[in-house]
């Protein structure tokens, strides 16, 4: 499973942007949250999430904290 940081978010809009660990820019919104647990996110938090293709582009769903066992 693919992991990177958040780059970008707006608690307004529900939407932003990470940088998977590959360096690349990947968009994600309220739908890639949901059910995961996820109440809040923060620049600079890291993720662990699923890299899909939709409408001609990569977006993140099913984002979850990384935890450090």
């Amino acid at each position: 499973m693919p992991q990177g940081t958040i780059k970008e978010y707006s608690s307004e809009n529900h939407n932003g942007v990470l940088l998977t660990d590959d360096r690349d820019e990947v968009f994600f919104d309220e739908a890639s949250t949901r059910g995961s647990g996820l109440r809040y996110l923060r620049i600079g938090q890291r993720v662990k999430f699923e890299l899909v293709e939709e409408y001609g582009r990569r977006v993140a769903r099913h984002l979850r904290h990384i935890t450090i066992d």
